[in-house]
């Protein structure tokens, strides 16, 4: 008997955010005297928006996974692995390890990343595509966000504790 597709996809997706969510601090004293964007949205809106960004990764891996030939699927289950951790990755560098600008460069490669499956997402089935689309939206606003943090928080990049 095999695990289904939306399983294994569901349950790397409940890792990263789960690995996420446990790094996240928004509470600490560090991020709390960091100067903000008057854009930033407010602190409720990170888990409104990434809960259906989180069940859409999940869709699109299951449609990405059950389409395409065997070469595509392999290649999207690596860009999905890859994504994933980096997803889970920037929270760590921000929250945890108190580097903004270390944070910043890797939602860079997210961002690529995030390119690169919804590329692949989007040849092996166009509604897996579509449901990585607001994910993609939402990580280029995050990676703004960080950068005018950076820019408000010269030494922001301090101690780590």
């Amino acid at each position: 008997m095999t695990v289904p597709t939306w399983v294994k996809a569901s349950a790397a997706v409940v890792a990263a955010a789960g690995a996420g969510s446990i790094a996240t601090d928004p509470s600490s004293r560090w991020y709390r005297a960091l100067r903000k964007p008057g854009w930033q949205p407010p602190a409720a809106a990170f888990p409104a928006v990434w809960t259906p960004l989180y069940a859409l990764i999940a869709v699109a891996g299951t449609r990405a996974l059950n389409h395409g030939d065997e070469s595509q699927r392999r290649a999207f289950r690596r860009a999905y692995g890859i994504n994933l951790v980096l997803n889970a990755a920037w929270t760590a560098l921000f929250f945890r390890a108190r580097r903004p600008r270390a944070a910043l460069a890797e939602i860079a490669a997210l961002n690529v990343s995030n390119l690169v499956l919804l590329r692949r997402a989007a040849k092996a089935d166009r509604l897996a595509g579509a449901a990585l689309a607001p994910y993609v939206a939402w990580t280029l606003f995050a990676a703004a966000l960080n950068a005018a943090i950076v820019n408000l928080n010269p030494g922001a990049d301090g101690p780590r504790k």
